[in-house]
């Protein structure tokens, strides 16, 4: 199967950095137009540069905006006005103990994981349905499915974002237009890193690290190991494609088998 994303304009939301740069460098090699954003010039910059230097010649725009404020999205849709592929990847995680978590916190948790995507996608999911043509995907994570007890508010952000999704795609039916959601599963990042080591302790080699993490605490993976972004990254890929034409409001999985069900 020969995917070509050329002629179409995406975004993917806080991309300066892990999966979401990963996803912008596969959409790009796809042919996409890719737009990357960040919250500051220098990062979005520099993330741009890296989509230039996998993919030689591609169409690459930085925009540096704050998407999980209604301000940061103002300023996103000044300079990108119209979209074919929207992926809201942008989000944050962390541990702690789930009775130690205040309501400022959750708040934050809810405005960038969530809000953050229900902003964009009411943006730019009007303009899709016009033009007969649209993907939306929102990236999720097994975390959505199986609530980790050491951050418990991230779990239920991402199982709200399922709902999110599934409720857009019904707003969407039979338009052309498909959005769906994306569980990724535990991948590894330069943040990820700093959470395995923080979970596991920081006197041992990453190789030793990432094994004790994936035993003592994601134990249900059927490959053993983490996910690599790219990996993420051709799956957005193929959904953003004509090819996913009869893929919508769903939740589709690239987790190395880590959640124990046959259905999300």
């Amino acid at each position: 199967m020969k995917i070509e994303l050329s002629g179409r304009r995406a975004l993917v939301s806080g991309s300066s950095q892990g999966i979401g740069l990963a996803i912008a460098v596969e959409l790009a090699r796809a042919g996409a137009a890719v737009v990357v954003n960040g919250r500051t010039a220098d990062k979005t910059e520099s993330a741009a540069a890296q989509v230039r230097d996998a993919v030689p010649g591609a169409e690459v725009t930085a925009v540096a905006a704050d998407l999980a404020s209604a301000e940061g999205a103002d300023q996103l849709r000044a300079q990108v006005p119209d979209l074919d592929i929207l992926v809201n990847n942008l989000g944050i995680f962390g541990a702690k103990p789930v009775l130690e978590i205040g309501d400022d916190e959750w708040r934050r948790y809810f405005e960038v994981n969530v809000l953050s995507a229900v902003r964009l996608i009411r943006m730019y999911l009007p303009g899709m349905i016009e033009r007969g043509f649209g993907r939306v995907q929102n990236i999720a994570s097994d975390s959505a499915v199986v609530t980790p007890i050491e951050m418990v508010h991230y779990g239920v952000t991402k199982t709200a974002l399922l709902a999110v999704t599934r409720g857009y795609a019904k707003a969407a039916a039979g338009t052309g237009v498909t959005v769906n959601s994306v569980i990724a599963g535990p991948t590894h990042t330069p943040g990820v890193e700093d959470f395995v080591h923080e979970l596991v302790g920081d006197d041992q080699e990453w190789d030793a690290a990432q094994r004790q993490f994936m035993r003592e605490h994601r134990p249900y993976s059927l490959i053993e190991r983490l996910i690599e972004p790219h990996e993420i990254g051709n799956l957005v890929v193929y959904l953003s494609s004509e090819q996913a034409s009869a893929t919508t409001g769903g939740a589709l999985r690239v987790d190395g088998g880590y959640v124990d069900s046959i259905l999300p």
